[in-house]
């Protein structure tokens, strides 16, 4: 092995740790946007998924995405994954940590009203399904077996602003229109639903921002002359994004509204992920803030059309998804085109590309949760979703959901002889000891 081929090996290995990190990410943006009677939910969901898609890459995702090709269409070998190099092992690594990233998006979009078991299903139809046929029509040729018919099109997504980030967007959106809206999200007595923890949302905001760096810089593959501008290409995609929400945010809601601000920045992450290595430094700025625009105006069409995305997932990895993608045509290097086309004609092959992946993963994705729905009914009941996911599901209690319930129980007996437990050294115990006194 050359001493240059090692260092590729190192870097790719490197970036599939980052991507991994990515998963902490989601786990921390989506359990502090969602009350806490669901936080443990959320947080076991993106942790089952990322096992679940795991095995399921290794038995024969990988296979079907990036084996020798029949046709363009489909993977044929690469079953149980064994690689015969250390550079096909790690790529196979770097690229389930991708399969993971497409599953648990859907994740946060149905929080607090979607069964655990259900999801496991949703998600295993997008690592085994959905996400590998794709990703095979898109990105067949990384793995050395022939191109898919997408890519063979002229179809360009350098690290999936579409491949990941919209097939996750497309599967969230075909779970919303099956489920239907959390209980008194609309309607006359709606009152707004509010996050529980928005530190920690921001904390998972920057580890992913962080995870990006090995999910763009990743992609070229090797530790290239590339990778410095792919980073900074995909610092300042998501600066100008969160920067783009900012000021719009506090001009349409008077104040600076934080998940906004917070989606923002992804919104510029995903919508510069097609096209971080063929663009300038000034058109990243411009797809960040493009980015940030499509994803405001997505939420407020959901928020009319009555679809309830818990998270902003849709408007974040679909909407600026899609736009990424469509940017590659608009300021990628004319360069990197196949056959030299021109931008108008490379615009019809993104859109192409941004077509095909609402055909096969919302027309066949909503399809298949339609069925999975009538056989296994994907919402929790109505109890369970009011008494919260995190006991319903799991019998994982909180101090707050604790002392609750004691007070209920005093409530509904009308014996107050004894006191409520108290757990010490929190703001909860606090509360109930001062209530113990009163």
């Amino acid at each position: 092995m050359s001493g240059s081929e090692a260092l590729d090996i190192a870097w790719i290995l490197i970036a599939a740790a980052l991507v991994m990190l990515m998963q902490a990410g989601f786990s921390s943006l989506e359990s502090g946007l969602v009350r806490s009677k669901n936080s443990i939910n959320v947080a076991a969901k993106n942790f089952s998924d990322f096992l679940l898609s795991s095995a399921i890459f290794w038995v024969f995702g990988f296979a079907l995405m990036f084996g020798p090709t029949a046709g363009g269409v489909l993977g044929t070998d690469g079953f149980l994954f064994d690689g015969d190099t250390p550079y096909l092992i790690a790529f196979f690594v770097f690229q389930m940590g991708f399969a993971g990233a497409a599953a648990t998006i859907v994740s946060g979009a149905v929080a607090e009203r979607m069964r655990f078991s259900s999801y496991l299903v949703v998600a295993a139809i997008v690592v085994a399904v959905l996400y590998p046929v794709f990703g095979h029509w898109a990105w067949a040729g990384l793995g050395g077996g022939g191109p898919g018919w997408l890519e063979d099109a002229g179809f360009i997504d350098f690290a999936g602003s579409t491949v990941v980030h919209s097939v996750g967007g497309w599967t969230a959106l075909a779970a919303l229109l099956v489920l239907g809206p959390r209980r008194g999200r609309f309607g006359p007595d709606a009152v707004p639903i509010q996050g529980h923890d928005l530190p920690l949302v921001t904390v998972g905001v920057f580890v992913l921002w962080f995870g990006w760096f090995g999910f763009n810089g990743g992609s070229t593959l090797g530790f290239t002359a590339e990778v410095p501008s792919v980073i900074l290409h995909t610092v300042l995609s998501g600066a100008f994004g969160g920067l783009t929400a900012l000021a719009l945010s506090w001009w349409r809601q008077e104040r600076p509204d934080v998940p906004t601000v917070m989606n923002g920045s992804l919104a510029g992450l995903v919508g510069i992920t097609a096209s971080a290595d063929i663009v300038e430094p000034t058109s990243a700025v411009l797809i960040g803030v493009v980015a940030a625009l499509a994803m405001y105006a997505t939420t407020q069409l959901l928020v009319r059309a009555r679809i309830d995305d818990a998270v902003g997932a849709v408007p974040v990895h679909l909407a600026a998804g899609v736009w990424g993608t469509l940017a590659v045509a608009l300021f990628g290097s004319t360069e990197a085109f196949d056959d030299g086309a021109s931008r108008v004609v490379q615009v019809g092959r993104q859109l192409l590309g941004v077509g095909t992946a609402f055909v096969w993963v919302f027309g066949v994705g909503y399809g298949l949760l339609r069925l999975v729905d009538r056989i296994h009914p994907l919402r929790i009941d109505p109890d369970g979703e009011r008494e919260g996911l995190n006991i319903a599901e799991h019998g994982a209690s909180t101090e707050i959901v604790d002392l609750l319930v004691d007070m209920d129980r005093q409530r509904t007996s009308g014996d107050y002889s004894e006191p409520v437990r108290v757990e010490p050294h929190t703001e909860v115990g606090q509360i109930a000891r001062q209530y113990n006194r009163v």
